[in-house]
């Protein structure tokens, strides 16, 4: 069974700091990209980071440019989402994706998601 669990998310001061964690299983970890995507209440799902399946290259939105870093634990078959200097405006639903493109078509996979609340 296919399963993306995420974890580490709560309530943080701004400036603070958060780190959180995407357990993957189910599927074959390393043929996957990975990458976290977040939705603030009424809003739509976005993209924050991802990740290329072997790690080699990284993308961010705009907004955590310089304050968010994704990486992922082969070993451990683990992504990992390090947010810094957070903002109030961070404050969201984060979920993992893992996506793949193949010969035969797309396939993609989703977690339930962490809140992470950024207040005073």
């Amino acid at each position: 069974q296919v399963q993306l669990v995420e974890s580490g998310g709560g309530l943080v001061q701004p400036g603070g700091s958060l780190r959180l964690s995407c357990a993957a299983s189910g599927f074959t970890f390393s043929s996957y990209a990975m990458s976290w995507y977040r939705q603030a209440p009424g809003k739509e799902r976005k993209l924050g980071a991802a990740v290329t399946s072997a790690g080699g290259s990284t993308n961010y939105a705009d907004p955590v440019k310089g304050r968010f870093t994704i990486s992922r634990d082969k070993a451990k078959n683990t992504v990992y989402l390090q947010m810094n200097s957070l903002k109030p405006e961070d404050t969201a639903v984060y979920y993992c994706n893992a996506d793949r493109w193949t010969v035969w078509g797309f396939n993609d996979y989703w977690g339930q998601g962490t809140q992470v609340t950024v207040s005073s």
